[in-house]
């Protein structure tokens, strides 16, 4: 018989980790986990712990409404719908949030909700590539630099020097799953489309390799740009983060 009881992280981090591992990609929302941003449930049958599944939202316990990991271990699989439907009825979400490289939720997705839609690209590493910029340094960012007003991104820990002008800044955060980090990076206004930004991810994902991470990233399905310049630095696209509303709810 399945059961559904409602669980602390601690009981779940082992299934946590064969969720990681069978995913083996960066996961987006895994930090909400750590910071107390979600509710998570332990899966049961004939009192064989099989799988959890996790609710996120913010610091508001009321506001936790989005479905956003799911897992069961490969003997349960033909479990699944049943388990899956026994989730939904005692946690009560609204909607279904997940990375549609994640088959296992992404699939369910399908199945039980409504108005999916997508607003996130997620990006892997595909390949190295070698552009120069002449004229141009790679460093780490030092506290004497004067740093231009930053309009979408933090000022990162790497820089790029023009003339003695820093002229884009970049990092990379590792608050996601291991061995993953996610790089971010932000041109100054005056500089961009000159292929500043390419060069600078690829410098910061060499960085961050030597870290010890696994470069990854994303950006709004609109902007067209900072996909380009991902694309341009050796990132290929990995999927996409969906939303759906339970049609169920």
């Amino acid at each position: 018989m399945l059961n559904v009881r409602k669980t602390s992280l601690k009981e779940i981090l082992y299934l946590r980790t064969l969720f990681l591992q069978e995913n083996n990609f960066q996961i987006r929302y895994n930090a909400c986990h750590e910071r107390g941003w979600t509710e998570s449930y332990i899966l049961s049958y004939d009192q064989e712990k099989i799988g959890y599944g996790s609710i996120k939202g913010n610091e508001n316990l009321e506001d936790r409404d989005t479905l956003f990991e799911f897992y069961i271990i490969p003997p349960y699989r033909h479990k699944i719908l049943e388990a899956f439907s026994e989730l939904l009825h005692s946690s009560k979400p609204t909607f279904i949030e997940c990375q549609s490289n994640d088959l296992l939720l992404s699939s369910l997705l399908y199945q039980y909700s409504e108005n999916i839609t997508s607003n996130v690209v997620l990006f892997e590493d595909h390949k190295a590539t070698e552009m120069q910029m002449t004229g141009v340094v790679f460093r780490k960012r030092n506290e004497a630099d004067v740093i231009f007003d930053h309009a979408a991104e933090p000022i990162g820990d790497y820089v790029l020097e023009s003339k003695n002008e820093i002229i884009a800044t970049g990092g990379f955060l590792l608050h996601y799953n291991m061995p993953f980090a996610d790089l971010y990076m932000e041109v100054k206004k005056d500089f961009r489309r000159t292929g500043l930004g390419s060069f600078l991810i690829q410098e910061i994902k060499k960085q961050c390799y030597l870290a010890g991470r696994v470069p990854a990233a994303r950006t709004c399905t609109n902007n067209l740009a900072s996909r380009a310049t991902l694309l341009k630095a050796g990132f290929k696209i990995a999927g996409y983060m969906l939303l759906g509303k339970l049609n169920c709810a």
